[in-house]
């Protein structure tokens, strides 16, 4: 009988186990708040763009391009960047980063698995045009 309520609750357990699994939360996605857009009069068609993003712990972005000339400067935490055929870098707070309307944003996560991070983000773009676009072929 002792050997039956063991067994049981081993299976009770295991069932439990991958019934968490499943239902584990999906990543924390980042989030970009809007703090003003400027049209350039100087240049015809083109835009100044200001967001912030905050990373939750562990948040990445996908691999992706903006087609404008990216400025972001780190307020908070630390975050890993990197454009593709460039060097993987680790910002922290008062550091810059660069990427220019041909690159591709293969690495934009956050580096701690505990600690959020933030930061501001000047994109100088055609008027109109999409923050980012996704590029899954890493092109």
């Amino acid at each position: 009988m002792q050997y039956l309520k063991t067994a049981v609750s081993a299976v009770i357990v295991a069932m439990g186990s991958l019934v968490s699994m499943t239902h584990a939360a999906p990543p924390a996605e980042a989030s970009v708040t809007q703090l003003m857009t400027q049209p350039l009069a100087d240049y015809p068609g083109k835009e100044a763009l200001m967001i912030t993003v905050e990373y939750p712990p562990g948040a990445s972005d996908p691999v992706h391009r903006h087609h404008a000339h990216g400025f972001i400067y780190v307020l908070e935490g630390s975050i890993v960047m990197q454009v593709k055929g460039g060097k993987q870098v680790t910002l922290t707070p008062g550091q810059t980063f660069y990427e220019g309307p041909n690159d591709v944003h293969t690495v934009g996560r956050n580096a701690s698995q505990t600690q959020p991070a933030k930061f501001l983000v000047l994109l100088l773009k055609e008027k109109g045009a999409p923050i980012l676009v996704p590029d899954e072929q890493g092109n």
